[in-house]
């Protein structure tokens, strides 16, 4: 796997090279390698698959000023409250930000009921969404992999299924009724205990296990005005 890993970063540099310089911020996409380039790329950092289906070509330049806006992204969401933030790359190879929040934070053991101390940084994110309409927004749900009382294996891994879609579908609707638009939610799944950041053989690596994750990527509408050079 590393081998191959190797071989396929080997031909990515190779079409960087001989499509010309890359710039910060996702610049790359759009120098030649496009899309494709970019989702390898994204894959080979470990980065997020979501990304709108780009309708037509990103230019350097695009790239350039995405990334330059998410920056601002990010710094908005970084004054939330019990949100850890990062920039990630998305799967058109473009700037992205990825926000969680710990279910610990959120909701109570084996639920989906938000709690009332985590809807002031819920209101808060709203507020970042509601200033950034021009970002696409997927929310995913997660869990550690301990086993659920009275239960096999197999019905505690599909229980922790439906519990992390529960609590993705339970941070949208609240989301949605602080007014964030629903064309902006383009996706609210559950993967249960599906990539885990953490280890789970301890009690510290479960609790970073359990979480939400909201990105934040570029809609068609930010990339169009990218491409016209327009977007601050």
């Amino acid at each position: 796997m590393k081998k191959m890993k190797l071989m396929t970063l080997g031909m990515c540099l190779a079409m960087i090279v001989s499509c010309g310089s890359a710039t910060k911020n996702g610049a790359l996409i759009g120098t030649g390698g496009g899309a494709l380039l970019g989702a390898i790329v994204g894959k080979i950092a470990g980065n997020t698959a979501v990304g709108a289906a780009v309708g037509g070509a990103v230019g350097a330049g695009a790239g350039a000023l995405i990334g330059k806006h998410m920056d601002k992204v990010k710094a908005q969401a970084q004054a939330v409250e019990n949100a850890q933030v990062e920039a990630v790359t998305d799967a058109n190879g473009l700037s992205a930000v990825k926000v969680s929040f710990d279910s610990g934070i959120l909701f109570t053991t084996s639920s989906a009921t938000l709690q009332q101390s985590a809807k002031n940084s819920l209101f808060q994110f709203a507020n970042v969404l509601k200033t950034n309409t021009d970002a696409d927004v997927a929310i995913q749900g997660y869990t550690d992999n301990a086993p659920w009382r009275n239960s096999t294996a197999e019905q505690s891994y599909q229980k922790n299924l439906t519990l992390s879609q529960q609590r993705a579908q339970s941070v949208s609707s609240y989301l949605l009724s602080l007014g964030v638009s629903p064309a902006q939610i383009k996706s609210v799944e559950g993967f249960g205990e599906a990539n885990p950041v953490a280890d789970n053989s301890t009690a510290a690596g479960k609790a970073l296990n359990r979480r939400v994750e909201v990105y934040l990527y570029a809609s068609q509408a930010m990339i169009d005005a990218a491409n016209a050079g327009t977007l601050q």
